[in-house]
């Protein structure tokens, strides 16, 4: 009794560490807030007029295999700069607890369904997304080690979730109107640039001995870095005026994201300022916070 009590916690303890290295694999956090902006983005679609749970649960089920197929892709592809870095090291296929095969495995079955999913809600939805994934593995990945442009690519299919979110509400017979995606995209796509260069200058020592190159100057985190971060989190106070300008939301989330934007060109001056870690750190945690502010707030006062 206490041998078979022995071997199923084992095989217990298998599977769960199984389970742990997929989410691992798939960088859940990551993929969630990448979800979590295709299913706004659907939602705030004027075709959209309930919450219908089941559509829900399966753009979220869709947009989770298609995201975490390109995360996948990209830990294969860098394994041995992730085996360099602590903060990458423990990552399944870098640690060597999962072979480069099982992932590729994975990565195309995941793929796979998650594209077929989005052909459920529509085509261009399935395009989009198949576009995301190979703009995100096959070019942006290898492309961080050789110019900062990577940041520029990354940022397109790194803000395309609200596009594709928006355009899963196309069916049959309905207006197939692309303005309100594209606007979404635009919010997305100039936040990353603070977010991603807040995080670069954090880990810009590990990013350095892995050969990685992506902050706007080759130097390093510089003031060039900050002034860089300024000017784009200032380009977020404009954009962040026209869900209301074409009544996507209403003058509650006006006043909400601009609240947000002016927070975040705050932080990116401080950065300017102290020229420190910490102060990269809140531009870093202040961006998490900024999207799912401003999404909740643009699909709680949709008009």
């Amino acid at each position: 009794m206490q041998e078979k009590n022995t071997i199923n916690n084992s095989t217990s303890f298998v599977l769960a560490s199984k389970v742990k290295d997929y989410f691992l694999l798939i960088k859940f956090t990551l993929s969630f807030m990448v979800v979590f902006s295709t299913v706004i983005s659907y939602q705030l679609a004027p075709n959209i007029n309930r919450f219908n749970l089941l559509k829900v649960l399966l753009l979220f089920t869709g947009g989770m295999l298609v995201t975490g197929s390109a995360n996948t892709i990209n830990q294969i592809l860098e394994k041995d700069t992730d085996a360099m870095m602590k903060r990458t090291a423990v990552r399944p296929v870098a640690s060597g607890r999962m072979s480069a095969t099982e992932a590729w495995i994975f990565a195309a079955v995941a793929g796979l369904l998650g594209l077929c999913i989005m052909y459920s809600f529509s085509l261009e939805a399935m395009w989009l997304s198949l576009l995301s994934l190979v703009i995100y593995g096959f070019i942006y990945t290898p492309l961080k080690k050789v110019n900062s442009v990577a940041v520029l690519v990354g940022a397109i299919p790194g803000a395309w979730p609200c596009l594709i979110g928006w355009v899963a509400s196309f069916g049959d017979g309905v207006e197939k109107n692309w303005t309100g995606g594209w606007v979404l995209f635009l919010i997305q796509f100039l936040w990353q640039f603070p977010h991603f260069w807040a995080i670069a200058w954090v880990a810009h020592k590990d990013y350095s001995v892995a050969g990685f190159k992506l902050l706007p100057s080759e130097k390093g985190p510089t003031k060039f870095t900050a002034i860089q971060t300024i000017v784009y989190s200032t380009l977020m106070i404009p954009v962040g005026l026209l869900p209301y300008i074409y009544h996507i939301s209403g003058i509650v989330s006006l006043w909400i994201l601009l609240g947000c934007n002016l927070f975040m060109v705050y932080t990116s001056i401080v950065l300017f300022v102290k020229m420190d870690v910490p102060s990269a750190r809140k531009v870093m945690f202040s961006s998490y916070f900024y999207l799912m502010i401003v999404f909740l707030s643009l699909y709680a006062n949709k008009v």
